[in-house]
């Protein structure tokens, strides 16, 4: 049974949410059957990761411009195609902005699946035009995908409301328990000490709200932390930037986008971490905290209320005064090691829910 994937930049080991989750799911479908592709963006494959296979999953490179208003749309045009000529017996779309073209997918014959990752038209660094391509990305998907997956209540409800559709599939996103890492190395490179530091991670978007946990660090009454930002943008602009000066202005250490073993160390050894984000899906980022058994501090929007968190984990969604109190209480009340219970994320039972929404599209005439 042949799957093919779009509306993702790529995998392995290429930054992001959706990449994250296809890295984490398709690996265990392959195990379950299913013959899968993952169409992946040109512009995003580096020299490292020019491979045709990664854990039994075939990967197809297909052109797309390094431009964020055009990549995904021409991206998806294209893999769209690809899927009809490679004779797919169900395309999966990622994301609501390639889901402008489940139609045209329709049309060729494609029977859909399409996961809903979240309104990413409340993303700040998106235009009117954009915003409302995204809104009609979202219309699109919801009217004319042979099913839905969701990956929040939050996102089931908007689908509701909006488009009276009422048959999605709510799948959580996933978190893998890790094995730690014993390693210092790369921290000494960076100049910290283990339990010593506060950790954000994504890119430098301003929907992800660094500059403020910047500004608000540099509030705080204490000389113990340093603060360890994780990421980098995808396009260079001028919020990210700022970012940057920021940054060196405050003496925050930026690590760039890293991977693997050197990801691993920097959770390892975090104290606390940190996701002051104005929009989110189901952040994989913050249950990837909480599998390293992380202290967290989070924006309190719909999305980051886990029933796994409590109400001294939020702050108030873009208040710098706000983040800067609940910073310096959490800092003078460290809860190492802290545990949660992740059974609702567990990639295994994640990938059986997708099977079964596969067999469902292709047992529906």
């Amino acid at each position: 049974m042949k799957i093919v994937v779009t509306g993702t930049r790529g995998i392995p080991n290429i930054l992001g949410g959706v990449e994250t989750h296809c890295e984490e799911l398709y690996p265990r479908l392959v195990k379950r059957g299913y013959d899968i592709t993952i169409v992946r963006r040109t512009c995003y494959i580096t020299d490292n990761i020019r491979i045709n296979n990664y854990k039994g999953i075939h990967l197809k490179d297909i052109y797309a411009p390094r431009k964020k208003s055009m990549e995904a749309i021409i991206h998806t045009f294209l893999a769209i195609l690809y899927a009809k000529k490679s004779h797919a017996d169900i395309l999966h779309i990622h994301a609501i902005g390639p889901s402008l073209l489940v139609p045209f997918a329709r049309i060729l014959g494609l029977k859909v699946v399409m996961t809903h990752h979240g309104p990413d038209y409340d993303r700040q660094k998106w235009g009117r035009l954009a915003k409302w391509i995204l809104r009609t990305g979202e219309r699109m998907g919801a009217i004319y995908a042979n099913e839905i997956i969701v990956i929040s209540n939050v996102i089931k409800d908007i689908l509701y409301k909006k488009y009276n559709r009422s048959d999605t599939h709510l799948i959580f996103n996933g978190v893998t328990l890790p094995e730690k890492s014993r390693s210092t190395e790369y921290l000494n490179q960076l100049g910290l000490t283990s339990r010593k530091y506060i950790l954000g991670i994504g890119r430098f978007v301003e929907e992800k709200g660094f500059d403020l946990l910047i500004e608000a660090f540099s509030k705080l009454d204490q000389n113990q932390y340093k603060l360890v930002i994780a990421g980098d943008a995808d396009h260079p602009s001028a919020y990210s930037e700022k970012l940057k000066q920021m940054a060196r202005e405050q003496q925050v250490i930026l690590t760039g986008f890293i991977k693997g073993e050197k990801l691993n160390e920097i959770f390892s050894n975090a104290a606390l971490f940190v996701l002051p984000s104005f929009h989110e899906g189901l952040p994989i980022a913050l249950l990837e905290a909480m599998s390293y058994n992380l202290d967290v501090l989070v924006s309190d929007i719909p999305a980051n209320r886990l029933p796994e968190l409590t109400t001294n984990d939020y702050f108030k969604t873009g208040s710098v005064s706000d983040l800067k109190d609940k910073l310096q209480h959490k800092i003078e009340n460290i809860t190492l090691d802290r545990t949660y219970d992740l059974s609702s994320y567990n990639w295994d039972n994640i990938a059986k829910q997708v099977d079964a929404v596969y067999q469902k599209i292709l047992n529906t005439k």
